[in-house]
């Protein structure tokens, strides 16, 4: 008996649109007759406003055109509704004036006027409303009805893939989150804005306008432009970094861009006016070389003086290691990473750790969720992801991307946006292009004397989609890996020894 009822429950169907013993998905079938019964009063502004509140996607076309055949909308839950206001938003669409005549046209046309109520339910829909002075908020009820369902209907095909076991859980994770945020989106649409309300001066508004946005820059407000990289050479060129934009950090190997990315997001975390939290995505090193590094850094101490026994004094190693242990920084280290797996691990930092800025060491390494005979093709999509999850998550990104061998046989040896190794796309997602420079072979046999002096070095902005465009002069001290402005540089920054 319990084998039998099981099976009988296993057996049992979902009706479409039903959910849980037939229970109907969540709608109000009168807030949608209350928005096709206005349009049909005040056809030509109530249709463009309604777009506007429930998007484009709220109407089809359903012509013969394959151009133009989209699936139906959501936003309706009422088959009737969906084809009553998409026939409206198709006629609106080739400027044909609405009334109850032409509407009735369209649809006997397209032999759905009897599938629909016929005329007496378009008449019904007009009659049900004294006025349309309530317009917006049906439309934003049928919207959020519409939320709601995508919702449970992204929930119910997780579970279903769950209980197939076919997809890696990764994909799911994934796919939950991407289709939730999308959900999201529905709601959030900009409003068109007057540029009146862009430029405002109210310094107490939540948003600054432009014109605040100015005058704090130029009082240097904590944190108005970006954040500083604790380069000043660097933070006068591009004011910091600023949110939603993507900095690329180029360089060929062994001339140190994971150095300047990990001073960078030091600089950053260990702020003493403020703390920050920063992310780290390390795709070349293991943590602990990336946590021997930063003691290194911090301390002043190179491997090698723990190596040859140097270190007698710890109280340099153990402060440091007090600093940074304090400070809000999360790496990780896994290797071989995808798009997918980079925003779905990027997405839980931002939302665990409350992360201001990104950084990811580097592009090439990282793989694409589909294999193609062009990595250039790759490339390009992993560049235009990062783009997209800067944006998404509203911070900016640092991403390191090695320079291909051409550099090394121009004239000059200097770079250019054509050097980014695998694909053009790189150059045309990033917001600022920095190369870093240095003359590699002429600084080899002058180690020991560079670790004192510092080794020269350049780095370039080559491209500021923001902002100015230049060059910034550094010292690299190779045995503590630190870079500093060479005009700005303090005792402390040289190595004791």
């Amino acid at each position: 008996m319990p084998e039998q009822k099981f099976s009988a429950e296993m057996g049992k169907r979902k009706l479409p649109g039903t959910i849980n013993d037939d229970r109907p998905l969540p709608h109000d079938a009168e807030a949608e007759a209350a928005v096709l019964g206005a349009i049909l009063l005040e056809p030509k502004p109530l249709i463009e406003y309604a777009t506007e509140i429930m998007g484009s996607a709220a109407f089809f076309f359903d012509t013969e055109d394959k151009h133009k055949k989209k699936k139906p909308s959501p936003v309706f839950y009422n088959p009737r509704h969906q084809r009553i206001y998409s026939t409206l938003c198709q006629l609106h669409e080739e400027q044909v004036e609405i009334d109850l005549i032409t509407i009735c046209n369209a649809l006997t046309k397209k032999q759905t006027l009897e599938f629909i109520g016929g005329e007496s339910y378009l008449a019904k829909l007009m009659n049900a409303i004294a006025t349309t002075a309530n317009f917006e908020t049906w439309c934003k009820m049928v919207r959020d009805f519409s939320i709601v369902r995508n919702l449970i209907s992204t929930c119910e095909n997780i579970k279903d893939k769950c209980f197939e076991g076919e997809h890696p859980v990764t994909e799911l994770l994934d796919q939950v989150e991407k289709e939730i945020l999308e959900a999201g989106k529905q709601e959030q649409r900009s409003d068109i804005l007057h540029i009146k309300d862009i430029i405002k001066n109210d310094k107490n508004s939540d948003e600054k306008g432009a014109f605040q946005y100015l005058i704090d820059m130029m009082q240097q407000e904590e944190g108005i432009a970006g954040l500083p990289t604790g380069l000043p050479g660097l933070d006068n060129l591009i004011t910091g970094l600023k949110p939603g934009e993507m900095f690329v950090l180029a360089a060929r190997p062994s001339i140190g861009k994971t150095s300047l990315a990990l001073n960078m997001m030091s600089n950053i975390a260990l702020n003493e006016t403020r703390s920050t939290a920063v992310g780290f995505f390390s795709l070349e090193m293991t943590a602990r070389q990336l946590g021997v590094r930063l003691l290194c850094t911090e301390s002043g101490f190179s491997e090698r003086d723990f190596y040859d026994g140097n270190v007698t004094n710890l109280t340099k190693l153990t402060q440091a290691a007090q600093r940074i242990g304090e400070a809000q920084i999360f790496i990780d280290p896994t290797p071989a990473l995808r798009i997918r797996e980079l925003r779905s691990k990027a997405r839980r930092m931002h939302s665990m750790n409350n992360i201001k800025v990104l950084f990811i060491d580097y592009l090439q390494l990282m793989k694409a969720e589909i294999r193609s005979d062009s990595r250039q093709e790759e490339v390009s999509t992993i560049s235009s992801g990062i783009k997209a999850l800067a944006k998404e998550l509203n911070i900016p990104i640092v991403v390191l991307a090695q320079l291909n061998r051409e550099v090394e046989k121009s004239a000059t040896g200097t770079p250019k946006l054509s050097h980014l190794r695998e694909s053009g796309a790189i150059e045309q997602d990033a917001d600022i292009v920095a190369f870093l420079h240095r003359d590699r072979d002429e600084q080899k046999d002058k180690s020991a004397e560079y670790n004192i002096k510092g080794l020269p070095s350049k780095l370039i902005i080559e491209k500021n989609r923001n902002g100015q465009t230049g060059s910034i002069e550094l010292l690299f001290f190779p045995n503590i890996m630190k870079f500093v402005c060479s005009s700005r540089m303090h005792d402390d920054d040289v190595p004791h020894n």
